[in-house]
């Protein structure tokens, strides 16, 4: 059974970095695409960040291009999110993803993808 678990986050101040991460088991290879994704009150679900098979193409919201990268460590099977220049306005539940069967476009609301329990980023001013 696949599961993916998110840690990293906590609160910061406006200017911050954190690193998120999602350990990803289940999949027998690392031949999956993932991302990250948020979800702020509110707010409808964002995605943050994707990237493609076993850490192919990248894909950002215009909102977080140049701050924020996403990488994927095969040998670990972790997922990270570096979040650097922390605006307040990033505050959010974030939620890592992945899809073995489906990737490109709207991949994460395809049949197979499995998500993890959410992390907290708080950024205050």
């Amino acid at each position: 059974q696949v599961q993916l678990v998110e840690s990293g986050g906590g609160s910061v101040q406006a200017g911050g970095s954190l690193r998120l991460s999602c350990a990803v088991s289940g999949y027998r290879t690392s031949n999956y695409c993932a991302g990250w994704f948020r979800l702020a009150p509110g707010k409808e679900r964002e995605e943050v960040a994707s990237i493609g098979l076993g850490g192919g193409s990248t894909v950002y919201a215009d909102s977080v291009k140049g701050r924020f990268t996403i990488s994927q460590d095969n040998a670990k099977n972790t997922l990270y999110l570096q979040m650097n220049s922390l605006k307040p306005e990033d505050t959010a539940m974030y939620y890592c993803a992945a899809n073995a069967l489906t990737c490109g476009g709207r991949w994460y609301i395809a049949y197979g993808t499995f998500w993890g329990q959410g992390t907290q980023v708080t950024v205050s001013s």
